[in-house]
């Protein structure tokens, strides 16, 4: 079932959306008025010309696209970068070019893809002991090789 979300969406381009009927992630794109040169290390934050109001206990994930991560090593750092229910600005992209070649963002490209799902809070309860589990304190690399 899908929810109802307010957009606004001031890029001249379509609204995002899912490719497949299987596809978790819907598509940003760039909106820009040209193209731009990401050189190789640098960062960008590259505008979506969108603005949407999620209900309360949603949020949204800014993610990379594996074709632009495997193919030029363009990668979205604070990945994924979270757009909370009560934030009203603008998506924007933050954008990087891992690898050593320089890579163009074309207007209207399709940059990163944003994942809307629902979300739990917690309330803290202090306590003194945890129970205890199979794993117990053991951190990175304890549960062994796959």
């Amino acid at each position: 079932m899908a929810i109802q979300v307010k957009i606004i969406n001031n890029s001249g381009f379509p609204l995002p959306s899912y490719q497949t009927e299987g596809s978790a992630g819907m598509d940003l794109r760039a909106s820009i008025t040209e193209s731009t040169m990401l050189q190789s290390l640098e960062r960008k934050l590259i505008p979506t010309g969108l603005f949407i109001e999620l209900p309360l206990g949603f949020e949204a994930q800014i993610r990379p696209r594996s074709g632009l991560a495997f193919k030029h090593g363009l990668s979205v750092l604070n990945s994924p970068g979270t757009i909370d229910s009560d934030y009203r600005g603008e998506i924007k992209v933050l954008l990087v070019n891992l690898s050593n070649e320089p890579f163009e963002v074309n207007p209207g490209e399709r940059i990163a893809q944003m994942i809307v799902s629902k979300y739990e809070t917690v309330e803290w309860e202090n306590t003194t002991e945890l129970a205890n589990s199979q794993r117990g304190a053991g951190g990175y690399g304890s549960t062994g090789k796959s």
